[in-house]
C-alpha cells in the first residue's frame, strides 16, 4: 500500500473529506488530493502535519497494514519502511529518497529504533518540524546537515546527537555521497 492509499483510508475512516483534513493540517485540498491520486510525494514535514491533525504518528501511520508480531530479532530486510516519500533536493530535483527503516512496530514499544538513509541532496524539507519525544542518533557513514531550532551544524561519520523533539528541527544531505544514521527517538511519537 503507497502513502496516497493510506491517507485516503485514513481520512475516511476518520470522516475527514480532502477539504476539511487540508485546513485541520494547513496544507492546501490540492496537495492532499495530489498526495492520494499518486501524483506527488509530500515532505517529511508535510506529512507530519497531516498526521498530526488526525492525530497519528509516522510509525502508525506505516504500521497500519501490519499484524501485531512478538517477534525480537529482525534482519535487515525485515525493517519496515516508515518513509517512502519523494523529498526535495538542494538542486529542487524530487527524485531522491530519505529511507526511514523501523525496527519492529514501534507503536506497541516505548522506544522509534531507525536505520536513516539521506541520499545526496535530500532533505526532509523545507519546513523544520517536531514531535512529542526525544531523539538522539549517530552517524555512521557520510555526513549529514542538521538544525534543531536556531542552531545548525554538519555532523560527519561518528558525530551524534540528542535533543527535545519539540524543538522545529530539520535533515539535510549537502555532501555527494549517501549518509547513514542510526536513531532512537522515546516516546515513539515519530
Amino acid at each position: 500500500m503507497d502513502v496516497g492509499d493510506r491517507l485516503r483510508i485514513l481520512r475516511k475512516s476518520n470522516g475527514l473529506s480532502q477539504r476539511k483534513l487540508a485546513s485541520m493540517s494547513g496544507v492546501t485540498n490540492g496537495l492532499i488530493s495530489m498526495i492520494e491520486q499518486g501524483q506527488t510525494s509530500p515532505s517529511v514535514a508535510s506529512l507530519k502535519r497531516i498526521l498530526d491533525s488526525i492525530p497519528m504518528t509516522f510509525s502508525e501511520f506505516f504500521s497500519m497494514e501490519y499484524p501485531e508480531s512478538p517477534e525480537v530479532f529482525f534482519r535487515e530486510n525485515q525493517l519496515r519502511e516508515i518513509n517512502p516519500v519523494r523529498v526535495f533536493r538542494v538542486d529542487g530535483d524530487s527524485s531522491s529518497l530519505v529511507s526511514l527503516r523501523q525496527v519492529g512496530d514501534a507503536s506497541r514499544h516505548n522506544l522509534q529504533m531507525l536505520h536513516e538513509k539521506y541520499a545526496p541532496g535530500s532533505d526532509t524539507g523545507m519546513e523544520l518540524y517536531s514531535h512529542e519525544a526525544e531523539e538522539a542518533g549517530i552517524v555512521i557513514s557520510g555526513e549529514i546537515e542538521v538544525t534543531i531550532g536556531d542552531q545548525t551544524q554538519v555532523l560527519k561519520e561518528g558525530d551524534a546527537y540528542i535533543f527535545d523533539s519539540r524543538i522545529p528541527h530539520r535533515f539535510r544531505n549537502t555532501a555527494k555521497t549517501d549518509c547513514v544514521i542510526v536513531s532512537a527517538c522515546t516516546p515513539p511519537s515519530f
